[in-house]
């Protein structure tokens, strides 16, 4: 992460590191099945949504479930209800699998026509007085398949040392005061 702000929120300023909130903005932006997992309809979804694809395997797989392919056919043709434990792998790996398909997704469209960020600078509400700084909203477009691969990937494995890394790569591109948007208030973009 970059430097200046060795003693962040000494003052009173309020924010998270850039790369938190590119994170939650990209998981604000993942949608799926509302039914909760533990209702018939949830269920049904998440396991039709898991089990049409190798990759719904898998992710059930990382999630921790064990079940043989017999009982898993059971819970899909509603003969068995999964225990407690395996609706939340279930839940677990349905949402494992959406982040992943909707990052291969957002890889081929992003890295080719870039998007817009608009990074919001520290909340300075409760900052003591004279110490504000005018640190104002920023937009940028970022571009190229190199950058936007490493974003998702460092998304989709959760790795916020990488997504750091990648956020200063971002904040560079602004100049001199790119610091300043080491800490912010909110990432926001479209994808």
């Amino acid at each position: 992460m970059a430097g200046r702000w060795a003693n962040f929120g000494f003052y009173g300023a309020q924010g998270v590191p850039g790369w938190v909130a590119l994170g939650r903005e990209m998981d604000r932006n993942v949608t799926g099945i509302k039914s909760p997992v533990e209702s018939t309809r949830g269920l049904a979804a998440r396991l039709r949504y898991l089990t049409r694809s190798p990759a719904g395997l898998e992710a059930m797989r990382r999630a921790g479930i064990t079940a043989p392919q017999r009982r898993i056919d059971a819970w899909v043709a509603r003969t068995v209800r999964p225990n407690k434990a395996n609706l939340q792998r279930i839940d677990s790996a349905y949402w494992d699998l959406r982040r992943r398909n909707l990052g291969v997704e957002w890889q081929r469209r992003l890295a080719d026509r870039g998007t817009r960020i608009e990074i919001h600078p520290v909340d300075q509400r409760d900052v003591t007085p004279g110490r504000e700084r005018n640190i104002p909203v920023r937009r940028i477009t970022v571009r190229g398949h190199r950058i936007w691969d490493d974003i998702i990937q460092a998304w989709i494995d959760e790795d916020g040392q990488m997504l750091d890394i990648v956020w200063d790569e971002i904040i560079t591109d602004i100049g001199s005061d790119y610091d300043s948007y080491s800490y912010v208030s909110s990432v926001g973009f479209g994808i």
